[in-house]
């Protein structure tokens, strides 16, 4: 159906007569299929590509990766180089602001590749592609500067910035997962962009590794380590009908330490958690140092075990911290996705399990070159309540 070029069919009846038929563009692409993989996403991007040959029968040793590069002269400068024509094309550029793996050479130093190195290498992809893309779409699972969304003083807007530079640059969608505050997306109100929750994966790895978990209300509860997190608890507690438990972070907002106010105490609100199990939920695992926090708080309360699910796992300190608490018994299992880089060391952690996106990115993908919705892949409330119906039934 990608070859048609025209807008109606005329289709040839038994009686020998002409009739006019349209075209069932549900069903036509918009553009030539293709997946860029900015650096450090090639191990999710090939997945991706698994996943759309298999559905779309293509032979194994063709993809819908095309070549893209980065290459730096000595002085750290760069340039992207495209080994493919951008004409026609529907693009989707997975991009990962925050693989620290990714090195470089400047001046003969090798130097790891910031967040802002990342972004600036995603816009001369962008750039490359020099306006001959019929649509491209970034796919940018961890927003860049997504913590930097309001101001509260005389300060940048990054966030906002940063998307308003990539509609201005051509890009008609942004799909993003679990932003800090999806509310940031009014910096772009006439242009697409869309914030993707990953609960039914999260919950269907639960199940199947902790198999003796009992999603009730006599047994589990949700709990938000903050105020902030509590539209996505209560997303959770909702559609598995369980309780729900919320932190508040008491700060001295008289005092700033490494950029913040520092937490002074956690406090609980809530119903007894005696002897439950707790799924703590946050978009993200920076230093873990709260999460961590709250754990201790709760087992002193009497908590029985503690899941974290967390979007999005960094532990910028390291994971000593985590092996002592995992070693007291103060936390169970810790289920963060592949969305962003997860380091050899972490993957080896007996309390980590890692949750795969890359069938649902394909998923997005496929429907999105189809020109479909893509409302019940945002909204998986009829599979999350499908899966744990099969489960309480095994």
């Amino acid at each position: 159906m990608s070859d048609i070029l025209c807008y109606y069919i005329y289709v040839v009846l038994n009686n020998g007569g002409l009739e006019m038929a349209s075209i069932d563009f549900k069903h036509t692409p918009y553009g030539d299929l293709a997946l860029i993989s900015m650096r450090g996403c090639e191990d999710i991007a090939s997945q991706v590509d698994y996943y759309l040959k298999q559905w779309r029968n293509i032979p194994e040793d063709e993809s819908f990766v095309i070549p893209a590069n980065c290459p730096r002269f000595g002085t750290g400068e760069a340039k992207a180089v495209l080994k493919h024509t951008a004409r026609g094309l529907d693009a989707y550029i997975l991009c990962d602001c925050f693989n620290y793996s990714v090195t470089y050479k400047m001046y003969g130093q090798t130097v790891p590749m910031s967040p802002d190195d990342h972004y600036q290498d995603l816009k001369r992809i962008i750039a490359a592609l020099g306006g001959k893309a019929r649509r491209i779409t970034v796919i940018m699972p961890m927003l860049y500067e997504g913590r930097q969304h309001r101001r509260t003083a005389r300060e940048s807007m990054d966030c906002a910035m940063a998307l308003q530079e990539l509609v201005s640059m051509g890009v008609k969608n942004i799909v993003t997962f679990d932003a800090h505050d999806p509310r940031v997306n009014n910096a772009i109100p006439l242009d697409g962009f869309d914030n993707v929750q990953a609960a039914y994966q999260m919950i269907k790895a639960l199940l199947k590794t902790v198999p003796d978990i009992k999603l009730d209300r006599d047994h589990t509860m949700i709990v938000s380590p903050d105020e902030g997190g509590m539209g996505r608890c209560i997303y959770y507690s909702s559609v598995l009908g369980l309780e729900l438990g919320m932190f508040y972070k008491r700060r001295n907002y008289s005092v700033i330490v490494n950029g913040r106010n520092p937490i002074e105490a956690h406090e609980f609100l809530g119903n007894d958690i005696t002897g439950k199990d707790l799924i703590l939920v946050d978009d993200m695992i920076s230093s873990g140092e709260s999460m961590l926090d709250i754990a201790a708080k709760l087992k002193e309360k009497g908590a029985g075990r503690i899941f974290i699910f967390s979007t999005f796992g960094l532990f910028v300190e390291g994971f000593e911290k985590f092996d002592e608490y995992y070693k007291d018994g103060k936390i169970d299992k810790i289920f963060t996705t592949n969305l962003i880089y997860q380091p050899k060391e972490l993957l080896e952690r007996e309390w980590y399990c890692s949750v795969n996106m890359s069938k649902y990115i394909a998923l997005l993908v496929e429907t999105l070159n189809l020109d479909n919705s893509i409302s019940s892949l945002l909204d998986p409330v009829d599979r999350i309540k499908k899966i744990v119906s099969k489960y309480e039934s095994k």
